[in-house]
């Protein structure tokens, strides 16, 4: 475990940087370093209180908070 250059180690963080690029960055393509730090920002927000996860039926924090 947490072997240099190894994916594999923390999935599920690599997962959601490969949907925040795919859905947020590519989509959008910020042209300055501030536009791109404003839209990941709501994009995170948006990631975090309004998506809906499709193996548990609600936003992460919601999931969250009700444990």
């Amino acid at each position: 475990m947490s072997r240099k250059g190894n994916p594999y180690d923390n999935a599920m963080a690599e997962n959601f940087f490969s949907i925040l690029k795919t859905e947020c960055i590519y989509r959008h393509k910020p042209k300055t370093f501030r536009e791109a730090n404003d839209l990941i920002d709501r994009y995170i927000h948006f990631y975090n209180y309004e998506c809906i996860q499709a193996k548990t039926g609600v936003a992460p924090l919601t999931l969250h908070h009700s444990a």
